[in-house]
């Protein structure tokens, strides 16, 4: 990964999104929600006024309309603002 967020930003890699419902219905793409969790995997070094809690590898929730979408290596990513994540799960 040479993708390096600056200031308080992390990068994110979205967990994929549900393919079935539990009834076992196939969800088309065009119908797919969007998923509110994923992977930290690139943080920055935070600024004078906030300081980092997040680390690399934290599974996060954050909110539907957090972040820019960027594609990197064919593989999708957000950058948000640390404060755009809403919780670290587990």
């Amino acid at each position: 990964m040479n993708i390096k967020p600056l200031a308080d930003r992390v990068l994110i890699l979205p967990a994929p999104a549900e393919e079935k419902t539990i009834g076992g219905i196939i969800i088309p793409d065009t119908a797919k929600e969007k998923p509110l969790q994923g992977e930290v995997v690139a943080i920055g070094n935070g600024t004078k006024d906030e300081e980092m809690v997040l680390h690399v590898g934290d599974q996060v929730l954050y909110g539907k309309y957090s972040g820019t979408e960027l594609e990197h290596d064919g593989k999708k990513y957000l950058i948000m603002r640390q404060s755009d994540v809403l919780a670290v799960l587990g």
